[in-house]
């Protein structure tokens, strides 16, 4: 298999908190499965953000789900949240990087 991507849909109005939550575990480092990951704001519907995290594979996602550190993280981002976030859990099928 070719990949896999989680995207996180959530809406905020405490985007700065989460920003700052994000640095706190960026400073803390640790070992990290994503290969890459982006926090993107659309620009249609402000206040509405994705995560779009890539992985190796389906299992190193879910491993990685079940870090202490990120089931913390995650707890914490979804307090900050105005509802609940929407999972997308993504086979990747093709690839093209230019």
């Amino acid at each position: 298999m070719a990949g896999f991507v989680q995207i996180i849909e959530f809406q905020t109005s405490r985007i700065g908190e989460i920003d700052a939550l994000i640095e706190e575990m960026r400073a803390k480092g640790g070992p990290m499965a994503m290969r890459r990951a982006a926090l993107t704001a659309d620009r249609d519907r402000p206040g509405y953000y994705l995560s779009i995290l890539e992985f190796d594979s389906y299992e190193e996602a879910m491993e990685n789900s079940n870090r202490p550190e990120v089931t913390e993280m995650s707890a914490r981002m979804g307090s900050l949240c105005d509802g609940p976030p929407r999972f997308y859990n993504l086979d990747v099928r093709s690839r093209d990087e230019r």
